[in-house]
């Protein structure tokens, strides 16, 4: 019997929506017990006076890369660095090579996730074979082998007609289909916001009615189907307003937004950094408000890193050729406590349940509750603790962040996954 009693922090339980004083039980990998003072015999003791204990975050949106791509990144390097950030569950998108649309590669990811240590690891498998959008890969198998959902990632389903035969075969899978809302052809080229900056830079645009035409059609599909739709990093503030209004309508739909585009404008792109070329691009100050103002009330349910690993003679090209993406397991909490908490745009406890409860929920996962029975996945967080983002200590094999040499208060120190440590901050760091 395994046992392991976390001491005197402050528990949030998005789950449950408490926030107290309390100490934390664990027996054998689930929570047998929240409540002050527990003194069980044989425990193992973490001290967590003076720091946030909730449940370990989740995320709904991750490249692992690998195969293929290995590069870049590994599910072992993946995982590991997801725990750094206090994720103890993240959901690989299929966009590797070759992709993973079948039972075989489903397993693949399955296997290499349990051999991994840190976050748990579940596979996403493509909605259409090869991701090309022409026919639907068979959602039973790839269901049958561990796939928690099923996306086409980083490309829309230009047909109409497809999505709607995804919605209504996922919904007998009761899986979501996790669409990025995109007119492709309206879209096709863009490298960076339409507007004003993309023309004074020579840059060609993404126009922000191409995520809106997008979104409209996948809410309307699923009214009409009544299929389950996670709409995936949401970047305007009129996708927002169609989703808000969708949920008002009962629709079966929740959403992701990224920390990039909950924090960061197409202003930046003047440089032509290519740390800040990301798809969706970059958008303006008012999607931004209405973004955390999406995501203060519900309406957006989840943060996604997106984490997207590219190396460094990947983002060593010009912005017209180098690739999009971003890391962001190690930075994502850290960013945001600093940028929305602290300045006062949203609360801890809704910061931590749109990290943790709102993508479990989102994805069918455990997780986000900390409720007796529980799966005992957890992360303990000082809220106090000042660093810097230093990239070149990433655990990542990328270091392609936006957010490097940034000072942030808000440190994750350790990450419990089936009630064991499987990351903790070096001692000599704090």
């Amino acid at each position: 019997m395994r046992r392991l009693l976390i001491r005197g922090g402050r528990v949030i339980d998005p789950g449950a929506g408490t926030d107290q004083a309390a100490d934390v039980l664990i027996e054998d990998g689930r929570i047998l017990a929240v409540a002050p003072s527990l003194a069980p015999d044989g425990a193992g003791i973490v001290d967590a006076r003076g720091l946030v204990v909730a449940p370990g975050f989740v995320d709904p949106h991750a490249h692992l890369c690998e195969p293929g791509w290995e590069h870049r990144e590994t599910i072992a390097t993946g995982a590991l660095a997801a725990a750094a950030g206090g994720y103890t569950a993240v959901c690989a998108m299929p966009d590797t090579d070759p992709v993973v649309d079948d039972p075989a590669s489903v397993g693949f990811i399955v296997a290499a996730g349990r051999r991994a240590m840190g976050a748990r690891v579940y596979p996403a498998a493509a909605v259409s074979v090869g991701r090309k959008g022409e026919q639907l890969t068979e959602f039973g198998e790839v269901v049958e082998a561990g796939a928690v959902a099923v996306t086409d990632v980083g490309r829309s389903i230009r047909s109409s007609k497809l999505m709607r035969l995804a919605l209504e075969y996922a919904l007998a899978f009761d899986v979501p289909v996790l669409s990025q809302p995109e007119d492709a052809d309206l879209a096709r080229g863009g490298v960076m916001h339409e507007g004003v900056m993309s023309t004074r830079l020579g840059l060609r645009g993404k126009p922000a009615a191409a995520e809106e035409i997008g979104a409209a059609r996948d809410l309307a599909l699923a009214e009409a189907t009544g299929g389950r739709l996670h709409l995936q990093r949401v970047s305007t503030a009129a996708a927002a307003d169609l989703l808000r209004r969708a949920r008002e309508r009962g629709v079966r739909v929740t959403a992701e937004v990224t920390p990039h585009h909950l924090l960061l404008s197409h202003e930046l792109v003047a440089g032509y950094g290519t740390e800040f070329k990301v798809n969706p691009p970059l958008r303006t100050p008012h999607d931004i408000e209405v973004l955390c103002t999406a995501l203060q009330d519900g309406t957006i349910d989840s943060i996604a890193t997106d984490h997207a690993p590219r190396t460094y003679d990947e983002k060593e090209q010009a912005f017209d050729d180098a690739p999009f993406g971003v890391v962001g397991f190690e930075t994502a909490f850290a960013i945001l406590h600093t940028r929305l908490v602290l300045e006062g745009h949203i609360t801890l406890p809704t910061l931590l349940a749109r990290m943790s409860t709102g993508p479990a929920r989102a994805m069918g996962l455990p997780g986000g509750s900390l409720g007796p029975g529980e799966r005992a996945d957890l992360v303990l967080i000082d809220p106090l603790a000042e660093w810097t983002i230093d990239a070149a200590a990433f655990l990542s094999k990328c270091r392609n962040t936006p957010f490097g040499g940034i000072q942030v208060k808000g440190r994750v120190m350790r990450t419990v996954v089936d009630g064991d440590s499987v990351w903790k901050v070096p001692a000599e760091t704090h």
